[in-house]
């Protein structure tokens, strides 16, 4: 039997998606960012060091930091503190290798930008919407940097974005939904620049196996939501 969606929106269809913007005050950058009943919010702050690997070397550095807050699922959850998760630090380490893909590092100088994805409410895709959410606020931490005159021009070469696929009962969906994660056969996550070109895939089969052409159907999927996440990224930075 075809999967019917629990939200009743057509396979190769977003959830709704929002991106507040200055929604902290002390940030560089911040951006709320709703994809459905998920929100994340998304600051990026700025410090004048590098880590010591880069001392002296001219080159600046971006690292991510990722935590689900207690309230944000049905049962709460415990706070992680000295000891992360091994989802927390795979989660965080794919929101930085995704973000440096669209920064020249070279050009910020020794300058630190960490992205921070606090998970607010989670309902599926909160590693895609740290990710895109993150863009954003990128962005805007940008944009202070070259209106206080510390850059001279904008180190962005990319714009980045991120979307959940799937398998249910065989056929392709787009933006995975927690219900839709939890049942999903394959499950894969997508993050792509505006060129749609891969920056990382990450994906398995949770039960079974997948096609070649079961995989260029997600592949497809994943290519038509991210070129309308990068639009709506347009309209929020505008």
């Amino acid at each position: 039997m075809p999967w019917q969606r629990p939200d009743d929106r057509k396979p190769d269809q977003l959830r709704p998606i929002k991106f507040e913007r200055n929604f902290t005050k002390y940030a560089a950058g911040s951006v709320l960012a709703h994809c459905g009943n998920t929100r994340v919010l998304c600051t990026v702050s700025v410090n004048d060091d590098v880590p010591r690997f880069l001392k002296g070397s001219g080159k600046g550095w971006l690292t991510a930091e990722y935590r689900m807050l207690p309230g944000a699922t049905h049962t709460r959850k415990s706070r992680e503190f000295m000891k992360l998760s091994g989802r927390t630090q795979e989660i965080q380490r794919l929101i930085g290798r995704s973000l440096r893909a669209a920064v020249d590092l070279e050009s910020i100088g020794e300058r630190t930008l960490t992205v921070d994805a606090d998970v607010i409410q989670a309902d599926g895709g909160t590693r895609t919407t740290s990710i895109t959410g993150a863009y954003v606020a990128l962005e805007d931490a940008i944009a202070h940097l070259l209106s206080k005159g510390d850059l001279t021009t904008s180190p962005i070469r990319h714009q980045i974005a991120a979307i959940s696929v799937g398998l249910l009962e065989g056929d392709p969906f787009l933006d995975l939904n927690y219900p839709e994660d939890f049942a999903a056969d394959i499950d894969f996550n997508v993050v792509m620049n505006e060129k749609l070109e891969y920056i990382e895939t990450q994906g398995t089969a949770e039960a079974g196996s997948f096609t070649r052409a079961q995989l260029n159907a997600m592949l497809d999927y994943a290519e038509k939501g991210i070129g309308e996440l990068m639009q709506l990224q347009k309209d929020a930075l505008t």
